[in-house]
């Protein structure tokens, strides 16, 4: 089984919401991040949220106030709520998650990736 499958990607217009949600096999991450990539482009960091008490959240400056991410330790889920969203915001959404202590931001701390899903945003 893999350890994290993403849901919820598809087709909006601009100025629409997504919510993309993430579900782990396995447990305990100590954070889960997403991350995304378009075409021609390398993989970048969208938001993170710490697994501990606090639940630290970070996001990338182009989202912020934006997108919003939730986790969910009874369900073993992580979610990215997207609003306001652009034609440049489309891309494959990854879902990650690690286990050892790292930067939330840092694509290299995270050891587990979600197969990916794709999000379109009509002009």
């Amino acid at each position: 089984q893999a350890p994290l499958v993403e849901s919820g990607g598809g087709l909006v217009q601009t100025g629409g919401s997504l919510r993309l949600s993430c579900a782990a096999s396995r447990r305990p991450f100590s954070a889960y991040g997403w991350f995304r990539q378009a075409p021609g482009t390398g993989r970048e960091f969208v938001a993170g949220v710490e697994n501990g008490t606090d639940g630290t959240t970070n996001y990338a400056d182009f989202v912020k106030g934006r997108f919003t991410i939730t986790r969910n330790n009874a369900k073993n889920t992580v979610s990215l709520q997207m609003e306001s969203l652009k034609p440049k915001d489309k891309a494959v959404y990854y879902c990650a998650g690690r286990t050892a202590h790292g930067v939330l931001s840092t694509e290299s701390a995270y050891v587990y990736w979600g197969q990916g899903i794709q999000v379109t945003v009509s002009a």
